[in-house]
């Protein structure tokens, strides 16, 4: 799996270069750098990383970067973001699990944590992350004029914007058919309904990230109230590549 997705974004980088996309060129070197990150943590920590897992992190990174930003597939394919983001959140709190776990067990500052504690800080660990994420759209949206918070068109919205006595009542404003934007320059722009700027894209994505980060917590929870018994938490877990020595194992 890891060398089929180096490959394919390879020719994605040596496609781009062809035809002059620079930036695509750029997010495929970011894409590379992504694909080192779980085995470079396994050979400097002691953190062996599940190798489902590790597909799931090397398919996310594949189809965020040279799926979702090369090949447009953000526009191309519905739900296509809301997939990822879903992905997302379920790959950070395993991660999150994974370090307050390995803090758990420790034999040096030792704490014992419930598994609905650790399972909560799973979920917030995620959350943060998912937070984290939408400050950087923001902000490269503002500054470098791009668009990673999409935009829908609404025919509903309800604002107290447009209350004439300035009294916080909500008017509401229904079946929005057209908006007609006209520029400084005389360039008129006609929508077929009222553009919403990057806040429904915003909450959607902290909504799935949430269910993402539910769905682990779950599986943390289960695993460590019965301490590694579950294979099916087993293939998404990070753990201690002491936890799997035979010796370590008959010494405890």
């Amino acid at each position: 799996m890891y060398l089929s997705l180096a490959i394919l974004t390879a020719l994605a980088a040596v496609r781009s270069a062809f035809t002059g996309q620079w930036e695509s060129v750029f997010v495929c070197f970011l894409a590379f750098l992504l694909y080192f990150i779980p085995p470079f943590l396994e050979k400097t920590t002691k953190v062996e990383l599940p190798t489902t897992l590790q597909i799931i992190a090397f398919i996310f990174v594949f189809a965020a970067q040279v799926l979702g930003e090369i090949e447009n597939f953000y526009e191309r394919v519905p739900l296509w973001d809301t997939l990822l983001h879903t992905v997302c959140g379920f790959l950070f709190a395993a991660f999150g699990f994974c370090l307050i776990d390995i803090l758990n067990r420790g034999k040096v500052n030792r704490y014992d944590m419930s598994p609905v504690f650790l399972a909560f800080i799973a979920f917030c660990f995620s959350m943060t992350i998912g937070v984290m994420w939408e400050f950087i759209e923001f902000g490269i949206d503002s500054l470098l004029l791009k668009d990673m918070q999409k935009d829908f068109i609404v025919n509903n919205l309800y604002t107290v914007t447009l209350d004439p006595d300035k009294s916080n009542k909500v008017i509401a404003v229904k079946d929005i058919l057209t908006t007609v934007i006209t520029t400084q320059s005389g360039e008129v722009i006609t929508l077929d309904g009222y553009l919403d700027i990057g806040l429904i894209d915003t909450m959607k994505d902290l909504l799935v990230n949430l269910i993402g980060a539910v769905v682990f917590s779950v599986i943390g929870f289960f695993y460590v109230k019965q301490r590694g018994k579950g294979k099916f938490a087993d293939q998404f877990i990070p753990k201690l590549k002491r936890d799997n020595d035979p010796q370590s194992q008959q010494s405890k």
